[in-house]
């Protein structure tokens, strides 16, 4: 077939293009996908995914609603992504929807519509493992994006559109969905109604949470990153707001609730005020002698002209 069409296949820009084209339309395919299967299995089917979560709770369970909000924006990022893919002109922009993102956001999402189907039949190892998946594939995309497509305030819907909705889709598994998939695989849960086990394996989910979230705040520190931020700080949030739980996680969700601005602010101050410093020019030491003025030398005429 493709043997067949008047063009070069071999050559790079039309292997580009024809990349470009399947991207435009398979990644809103594939996101079609993942929203209504997240729309079935949350509010057409009962009991729906957030009912699963509140028969299993554990010491790291989420707040279903707040998980859902942030679902939502994923969404709603990748709706401007796919736009982006439609209306993208600049060479830099294209290149960094081909080679930076690609197919593993389309594979993400397949695999995020079928977490959402092992979550809802309670096969809680397929679903760790397919959330295990899914955060191969966006880990992979996020360092391609930072190592070859490096975000530029030169092109703000880049940043907004490619770079924003990938990183924080990464988060959202990253930060709790792999680790209370696995949790229930793990069956470090209790029964609903019964909150005097609450406190079972709380020791090893202080550990995983306080693990992703200095990994988030060496991030946050060192990239000043505002997205990695909000994302990490709503999902501390949406731990702690859902009650009972173990004091030793409690406590460290909600340090770092707080924590992540913190750092986000300290940081970027530090970095403006260390510019700053750099561009004061220091006034010459005069009593150095290698600056010191010299006095003009008399030169005698007749020798230099002979």
């Amino acid at each position: 077939m493709m043997e067949a069409l008047p063009l070069d296949t071999n050559h790079p820009a039309v292997r580009d293009y024809l990349a470009l084209v399947r991207l435009q339309v398979l990644t809103p395919l594939s996101l079609v996908i993942n929203m209504a299967t997240m729309m079935v299995c949350s509010i057409v089917m009962n009991p729906g995914l957030a009912d699963v979560s509140r028969l299993y709770p554990a010491v790291i369970a989420p707040d279903p609603y707040m998980i859902a909000a942030y679902i939502v924006a994923i969404y709603l990022g990748q709706i401007g992504y796919c736009l982006l893919l439609l209306l993208a002109r600049k060479p830099e922009t294209k290149n960094t929807l081909v080679k930076g993102v690609g197919l593993p956001l389309v594979f993400a999402n397949w695999v995020m519509a079928g977490w959402a189907v092992a979550w809802l039949f309670q096969a809680f190892l397929v679903s760790t493992i397919l959330l295990g998946v899914l955060l191969v594939l966006l880990i992979y995309a996020n360092i391609v994006l930072l190592v070859y497509h490096a975000p530029t305030m030169e092109r703000p819907f880049d940043l907004a559109l490619i770079h924003a909705p990938m990183r924080a889709f990464m988060i959202l598994p990253l930060g709790v969905l792999f680790h209370y998939s696995l949790f229930a695989a793990l069956g470090w849960t209790w029964t609903q109604g019964d909150p005097q086990h609450y406190s079972r394996h709380q020791m090893t989910g202080m550990g995983i949470m306080l693990g992703v979230n200095l990994l988030g705040l060496a991030v946050i520190v060192i990239r000043r990153d505002i997205v990695w931020c909000v994302a990490a700080s709503w999902i501390c949030a949406s731990i702690w707001t859902l009650k009972p739980k173990p004091f030793p996680v409690w406590i460290t969700v909600v340090i770092f609730t707080i924590v992540h601005p913190l750092a986000l602010v300290a940081s970027a101050l530090y970095s403006r005020l260390h510019k700053r410093e750099g561009h004061i020019a220091l006034p010459p030491d005069e009593d150095h002698p290698g600056h010191a003025e010299r006095a003009p030398r008399e030169v005698d005429a007749e020798a230099l002209w002979g």
